[in-house]
């Protein structure tokens, strides 16, 4: 069946497999597209968090670095499907999910990458704050116009519209207008890092007192307290990624051109930024009496004007290519896959933005155990399962051979019962309940005391736990259905 031919509800130009004419990025196209992605604030944040929440250089270097080699393994795995037969991660899962279940996982991932977008919109715009207040300072004494529960004050709120409305722009303009961003991006960021931990080596005399500097845990018990749920943060932080990958290795001209590439550009890139984020913060506690995890907070302590505000505008810029590359592709896509002939790019991307702003991004930021223990464990423990189920699936219920043509119809295999697996439904339930008591106590919805301490700590270790017992129950689940 030709692409023309398949019914229409259930494809699109953005959803329809990418011809084998069209798959030309090599090796070198996946390293800069993680090299891109790794050089961002979140990740220089990821890292210095870490340092607040009592590590030292070497233990929080280490738990970013594990983090993310152990994310790369799902990442290639879920990749060679998209490398194979060029389809996007929506129209993978209708393989586990069904045509129409699918939508299920699609929508979770989309809502977190609405939530990332949220957060990099709210760093974006706390940027041009901190430049706009040093020449008018009028701004920190707006009177308030939210009520406290939001902890929003006018003066940011202002800023971050405005970088909200940019963000909206660029996407009724089109993708294509970012490509001059995201060189300037390569470049400048890059540069500004090295200028920072040029100025935490220069003002602190060598390396020798930021790293000398001790873990601020007395024993082993406390720092393996922190360790896990960190560690499972580190890998929630990409764990979006290791889902939709399919959408870039579609393109890949071979497997090893995004296996490779991946493997060289993701860990090696994110541990050495998250160093510098590491050193940078480590350094603000000698100089400043105080550790300063975030770098606009931080950028906002010099003195000369001039410098801040360029600063500040370079991290806007680079926060803005960053967004609309990472955040918006994808989740356009998700939303797009509710309906292919209705909601097309920009419609994904408006959807995209109006969750951004309702998910409160200053909250989940705020401080480091609510953006690790909070943001980045809690939508882990939904992605988990949902990577172990599309994994088995391909890889040992499906022995990796797909049929193509019936993901994109509704008398395929992949139809299920009226478009759903129930099975793979089951197994992600099974896979997510365990991690439920955990985040309830996390938010501080119910008293910890109402569960057993055992199960609390399960949340902990929310996506390793989620991804093994979907994994396990979607393969004795399906043990008995005919794939082809």
């Amino acid at each position: 069946m030709q692409p023309n031919q398949r019914q229409s509800i259930l494809t699109s130009e953005d959803l329809a497999p990418v011809a084998a004419e069209k798959r030309t990025w090599g090796i070198w196209n996946y390293t800069a597209l993680w090299i891109s992605m790794s050089l961002c604030i979140p990740t220089y944040m990821l890292a210095s968090s870490l340092i607040e929440g009592g590590m030292n250089w070497w233990q929080a270097v280490l738990t970013v670095f594990l983090g993310n080699a152990i994310v790369l393994v799902p990442m290639i795995l879920n990749g060679h499907a998209g490398a194979k037969y060029g389809i996007p991660f929506p129209v993978l899962a209708r393989a586990s999910f069904g045509v129409l279940g699918a939508n299920i996982p699609a929508l979770l991932r989309a809502i977190v990458a609405c939530g990332w977008f949220g957060i990099q919109t709210w760093i974006g715009g706390f940027a041009l704050y901190q430049m706009f207040r040093i020449w008018i300072p009028s701004l920190d004494s707006l009177p308030a116009v939210f009520p406290a529960s939001w902890m929003l004050e006018t003066g940011p709120a202002i800023t971050f519209l405005l970088f909200w409305m940019l963000n909206m722009f660029i996407v009724h303009k089109g993708v294509d207008s970012i490509k001059k961003l995201l060189v300037f991006k390569a470049f400048v960021l890059p540069l500004a890092a090295l200028a920072l931990l040029y100025w935490a080596i220069k003002d602190v005399h060598g390396l020798g007192p930021i790293l000398s500097q001790s873990s601020k845990f007395n024993s082993s018990s406390e720092f393996f307290a922190f360790f896990f749920p960190a560690l499972t943060g580190m890998v929630g932080f990409w764990a979006t990624l290791s889902l939709n990958i399919p959408d870039f290795t579609r393109y890949a001209k071979n497997q090893r051109a995004h296996v490779i590439g991946q493997a060289i550009g993701l860990a090696p890139s994110m541990t050495l930024f998250a160093f510098i984020g590491v050193i940078v913060t480590s350094a603000t506690a000698i100089i400043f009496g105080k550790v300063i995890w975030n770098p606009i907070d931080l950028a906002s302590n010099f003195e000369n004007k001039w410098m801040i505000s360029i600063a500040m505008i370079a991290i806007a810029l680079s926060t803005l290519a960053t967004n609309i590359a990472a955040n918006i592709v994808s989740p356009a896509n998700d939303f797009s896959n509710l309906s292919p002939s209705k909601i097309d790019f920009k419609k994904g991307g408006y959807i995209t933005g109006i969750i951004g702003l309702l998910i409160f991004p200053w909250k989940l930021i705020a401080d480091p155990s609510g953006y690790i223990f909070t943001w980045l464990i809690a939508y882990s423990s939904l992605l988990g399962p949902i990577g172990g189920i599309m994994i088995v699936d391909y890889f040992i219920i499906r022995k990796k051979e797909l049929l193509v043509d019936d993901l994109y119809r509704h008398d395929g295999i992949y139809q299920f019962d009226n478009g759903f697996n129930s099975k793979a439904i089951i197994a992600f339930v099974i896979g997510v309940l365990p991690n439920v008591p955990g985040f309830l106590a996390a938010i501080h919805v119910v008293n910890k005391d109402l569960f057993p301490e055992w199960l609390i700590h399960v949340y902990n270790y929310s996506w390793f736990v989620g991804f093994a017992l979907a994994a396990l129950a979607y393969r004795v689940l399906m043990n008995k259905i005919k794939t082809n």
